[in-house]
């Protein structure tokens, strides 16, 4: 785009960046944990919006964004956690380990993570197979944590939701029965969702790493290119279809950090795969308006919720 388009198009991303980062953080009702590792814990929060007596809430289980990078962990989405709450949904905030920390000067990272080229941007993208071994002990624990933190809940109403690197893990989580049957995160059955809402999210590696989105994170998540192919059946939600799982997606259509054509390709694939996926999206907004309270697009996203909790 032209250079004064361009400008004002990282202008605007800067302006809902600071806005969506400008909520107050907002403490959980409880949090348990589901391991022993200190990002091992999901965080509670009890629905407050009106319901008949007695009624059991639906349960949204939030996953958090950030590229999958240790600095970025759950506490920026503890205000989009209690917009929905005060919408009526009991929310399970899940935390997980991300890429490690920026190395000490002269210091490698650890290969788990990456190689040390990947200093040069920041932390590395996500922990092989930590990520994923965690997202899937979230998941598995869940429902007996909700049983003592969320009596208010009602778990045959889940929805999982997700932003961003988030959302690719919130897809994968729903895929989990369509994983290669050697993979430790196969399931025999397909999660018991409602459905998945998945925020502007990283669901095609392929794509994704041919648009550099966040730097190559989803190649660093994998382990590092020389990983990336052997990596990718197991890791990428547009290679994980169909799951016979509602799905939709909402994505702004001005989004930098993750253009709506990674989407649209996932759309496709799943469309390819026999499955019809939603795609939501809107006009004039960008990548952070999905999780800001203070934005319209906020309320479409717990309304795609809603429509699948309800």
């Amino acid at each position: 785009m032209p250079d004064d388009a361009a400008a004002r198009a990282a202008a605007r991303a800067a302006a809902e960046e600071e806005s969506a980062f400008s909520h107050p953080e907002v403490d959980p009702d409880s949090t348990a944990a589901y391991g022993d590792h200190p990002d091992q814990v999901i965080d509670f929060y009890v629905p407050r919006g009106e319901r008949m007596p007695g009624e059991a809430a639906p349960l949204v289980v939030v996953l958090h964004g950030g590229a999958w990078r240790a600095p970025y962990d759950r506490r920026h989405m503890t205000p989009f956690a209690d917009f929905l709450a005060r919408r009526g949904f009991a929310v399970a905030s899940v935390e997980y380990r991300r890429g490690p920390a920026i190395p000490a000067e002269g210091a490698s990272i650890p290969a788990q993570g990456g190689s040390a080229e990947d200093a040069a941007g920041g932390p590395v993208a996500g922990r092989w197979p930590d990520t994923f071994d965690d997202v899937a002990a979230a998941l598995d624990a869940l429902p007996a944590l909700v049983r003592e933190a969320l009596p208010q809940a009602d778990p045959r109403r889940t929805v999982l939701t997700g932003h961003s690197a988030g959302g690719h893990l919130a897809l994968w989580a729903a895929a989990r029965h369509v994983l290669p049957k050697d993979a430790p995160w196969h399931t025999a059955a397909p999660a018991p969702l409602r459905g998945v809402v998945a925020l502007a999210p990283i669901a095609d590696f392929t794509v994704a790493e041919k648009l550099s989105v966040c730097g190559g994170a989803a190649a660093q998540l994998l382990g590092g290119p020389a990983k990336f192919a052997e990596r990718l059946p197991y890791a990428d939600p547009s290679l994980l279809l169909p799951t016979g799982i509602a799905t939709t997606l909402v994505q702004g259509r001005a989004d930098l950090d993750v253009p709506q054509a990674v989407a649209e390709s996932y759309a496709d694939a799943a469309a390819k795969s026999g499955e019809v996926v939603g795609l939501t999206l809107l006009e004039d907004v960008g990548h952070f308006p999905l999780i800001d309270p203070a934005a319209d697009a906020c309320a479409v996203v717990a309304e795609e919720i809603a429509q699948l909790a309800w």
